[in-house]
């Protein structure tokens, strides 16, 4: 399904006719081979939305074809833009004239990074009406944040139950903007308006992942001046108009995490291709807790075959935890993995997720498998492995429980059946074409 999209294709909306996708897996088969990771879904999205920023055309490579893209596509077709797929996952983008500053609320309903549209609106046209943001339930997810950093920039911005209306009646002037967390995407809405606001803005307690490095690289490229790309303080030097560019998304080291654990429980050798290996030495710590290890082979990360899979308890015995933090540290996303690889090694393990209150509200689908996890409470939980998983009928809830759900169904004793893995799709391109090539057994119906 999302190898078949097509930029600025329309997708359906969530609950019409025909968009409930499903996988069946039938579990134990030994996985291994290569795979080449996809672009960046947490790039690609902001990177598409800051070719706004600009009249001429924008050319963006290495996009990844899955769902969150082509919505993101037609946003970016209702303003105005216009695109050309010059290849598979290369397209160009031109907004020569802003047809609107409101974004159809349906579309931007669908995913959170819809959001990351009031920056690029607000310093382009001077205003955005944007509906309460869409995308995973995975707790609490405000945009606080957000309204206030671009208050600091000028902005007047009026909230309503329903929606955001966002004008800037005097321009965006640079100022001084301390985040009140490290948010990605408020970090990147900030830069994004900064890029084209008079004067300096100085964002403290910003974001650095390699998303929000990429978004700043690609504004570089196209005119802009930012410094301190890479760490928590950036300074944008805003400029009155900024030009086109080509640009790379870099590769998703979510990807590169969710396969290395698929080998690591699949048994089988995997050669990750275009994995950046400097990008997942938080990842090295904290899945190397688990017993799981690889080799880095130039731009690729090899996992070998057999790993030990045996939980590594701290100094004196001290109790093994995997936590996620803010980048450098262990990426949120990945807690799901997490999880699910915890199943499979010898011995307990503590996962603490403090960043959402409901990422691991979807364990109760993996205990109905087989796991041995005990949630504490909506932040931690406790697995004791190895457990004997079969095979069950489950829906996926969101983007990273589906996508850990699925290599529990690889590893789990007979068949499995994931629902709704449209969720997988929007951030997991032709996942299921992707993991037969490596020996799965998977079909989509």
């Amino acid at each position: 399904m999302a190898d078949d999209f097509r930029y600025g294709a329309p997708v359906p909306v969530r609950g019409e006719a025909g968009a409930m996708d499903t996988l069946i897996i039938e579990g134990g088969a030994q996985l291994g081979g290569e795979i080449t990771v996809e672009g960046n879904k947490n790039a690609a999205l902001p990177l598409l939305a800051a070719t706004l920023l600009t009249d001429e055309a924008v050319v963006l490579d290495n996009l990844p074809r899955i769902k969150d893209v082509a919505v993101m596509q037609q946003l970016l077709a209702a303003l105005g833009c216009e695109g050309v797929e010059l290849a598979r996952t290369r397209v160009s983008l031109q907004t020569r004239q802003v047809l609107s500053s409101a974004p159809p609320p349906q579309l931007c309903r669908q995913m959170r990074a819809s959001f990351a549209l009031a920056g690029p609106l607000l310093a382009r046209t001077g205003s955005c009406t944007l509906p309460v943001p869409g995308g995973d339930r995975i707790g609490r997810r405000p945009v606080d944040t957000h309204v206030a950093a671009l208050q600091k920039l000028g902005a007047s911005i009026e909230v309503f139950p329903d929606r955001y209306v966002m004008t800037a009646p005097r321009g965006l002037a640079g100022a001084e903007v301390f985040l009140e967390e490290m948010s990605v995407m408020a970090t990147e809405n900030v830069v994004m308006a900064a890029s084209l606001a008079q004067g300096t803005t100085r964002i403290e307690n910003a974001a650095s992942e390699p998303h929000v490095q990429d978004v700043c690289r690609l504004i570089v490229a196209m005119g802009g001046s930012i410094e301190g790309i890479g760490t928590n303080t950036l300074i944008v030097h805003g400029k009155p108009r900024l030009h086109g560019a080509t640009f790379e998304v870099g590769p998703d080291y979510l990807e590169v995490g969710s396969f290395i654990a698929l080998a690591a429980m699949t048994g089988g050798p995997l050669l990750i291709k275009r994995a950046r290996p400097s990008d997942h030495r938080m990842t090295a710590v904290a899945f190397g807790r688990l017993g799981v290890s690889w080799e880095e082979r130039g731009d690729d990360v090899f996992v070998p075959a057999n790993q030990r899979l045996e939980v590594m308890h701290g100094l004196h015995g001290a109790v093994a935890r995997i936590h996620d933090a803010p980048w450098p540290g262990f990426p949120a996303d990945l807690i799901s993995i997490a999880v699910v690889l915890a199943t499979r090694c010898k011995g307990s393990i503590l996962i603490h997720e403090w960043m959402y209150e409901s990422r691991l509200f979807w364990v109760d689908k993996l205990i109905a498998m087989g796991a041995r996890v005990t949630v504490c409470d909506p932040h931690r939980a406790i697995v004791e492995g190895p457990a004997r998983l079969y095979g069950q009928t489950m829906s996926s809830p969101d983007i990273r429980a589906g996508m850990a759900l699925l290599l529990a169904a690889l590893v789990a004793e007979g068949k499995s059946v994931i629902q709704n893995a449209q969720q997988i799709d929007r951030g997991y391109a032709n996942i299921d074409g992707r993991l037969r090539a490596l020996g799965a057994r998977i079909e989509r119906v």
